[in-house]
């Protein structure tokens, strides 16, 4: 049997302190380290006792961790997974996998060039639900995908917008929110090959926006929007749809992504199934409804124990750096669509 995987903690804020309670479930990982320059991080490592760094470069010298999480400020993402590649420790780096898709690249070659795997933190994807969802699409019992509806439409409360970042260029919901969202519909429905959207700020007023919508064009030829807001008062989002985490008060019932084709349509989460009893029955029919069955599992968990295995080579990240970085490039052509007008397209990483 396998020894526990040592990992190292890179950042101790709240998506840190996340992993940190999720890792407790994990029996084949254990905490070996924290880096972190925060006072924070000092009484953290005592807790769990274990070493305290200042420095993650100092860290990956002197505790030689077998893995890495990384979980500090999004502008460090990068610099930070480079080192743990180039040191030849597995990392898992927190979402998104950066801020500008040239550093991505550079992430993408080294994790290459190394043998060192990367594991992007959208951890929706390892959610049951949304494993079931790709495995009914895939097998075919929606038919030919034709139509996709998804939204992002609630209220955060003023108190969010205290902190002055929150209100500046960059850091509207397109990055911070919708980045999951749009993630899902790729890994759901295929790439994008093009974009149109507009946003707006006039809610608030703030720089960053406070309403869009986004068309999108995949790949598969499938057409389909996405309508967000931060400033409605509205039960339609992953956060209160799915009850994924706790902290959000769950909506039962209300869907957050619709997904329509020849053979029948799914909502998620609820997973219902609506399909005819013959194929092409047509309008005058009544649709029958099924709701699928999902195991139990938390996200954050289960992705923990897929870096544990990819660690140990053995499976291969679930979204690796490259994967990460199309998203990535998604969220910068919708930007680009509103900014210009235009339909636009998402670079190539790789």
């Amino acid at each position: 049997m396998n020894s526990p995987l040592r990992i190292a903690l890179i950042g101790a804020g709240n998506m840190g302190l996340q992993h940190l309670h999720h890792l407790r479930n994990v029996d084949q990982a254990q905490l070996c380290a924290v880096a972190d320059p925060g006072p924070q991080a000092g009484a953290l490592a005592a807790q769990w006792g274990v070493a305290w760094f200042t420095d993650h470069r100092q860290m990956l010298e002197r505790a030689r961790p077998d893995a890495v999480i990384v979980a500090n400020p999004n502008n460090l993402h990068v610099a930070t997974a480079l080192d743990c590649v180039e040191a030849g420790v597995p990392v898992l780096v927190e979402k998104p996998v950066g801020v500008e898709l040239d550093e991505v690249r550079v992430l993408v070659e080294a994790s290459r060039r190394h043998g060192v795997p990367v594991l992007v933190g959208h951890h929706r994807r390892h959610n049951p639900l949304i494993v079931r969802a790709h495995r009914l699409i895939n097998e075919g019992a929606l038919g030919r995908l034709v139509n996709v509806t998804a939204l992002w439409q609630l209220q955060k409360p003023d108190s969010y917008f205290e902190t002055a970042w929150r209100r500046e260029p960059g850091a509207g919901f397109l990055l911070t929110n919708l980045i999951h969202d749009l993630d899902l519909l790729r890994h759901l429905c295929g790439e994008v090959m093009q974009v149109q959207a507009f946003t707006r700020n006039d809610v608030r007023g703030f720089t960053n926006e406070d309403n869009a919508a986004v068309l999108l064009q995949f790949a598969n030829g499938a057409l389909g929007s996405l309508t967000g807001s931060d400033a409605v008062a509205a039960p339609w989002s992953w956060e209160l749809d799915s009850g994924e985490n706790p902290v959000y008060p769950r909506q039962d019932g209300q869907p957050c992504y619709m997904l329509a084709g020849t053979r029948g349509a799914l909502s998620i989460p609820q997973l219902k199934r609506w399909h005819y009893a013959e194929a092409g029955a047509g309008w005058h029919a009544p649709l029958l409804q099924r709701e699928e069955a999902v195991p139990a599992g938390e996200a954050l968990t289960l992705q923990l124990e897929h870096f544990v295995r990819v660690a140990r080579g053995q499976e291969a990240p679930l979204i690796d750096a490259a994967d990460a970085g199309r998203t990535l490039a998604l969220i910068d052509a919708i930007r680009q669509a509103a900014e210009s007008g235009r339909t636009c397209q998402p670079e190539s990483i790789a």
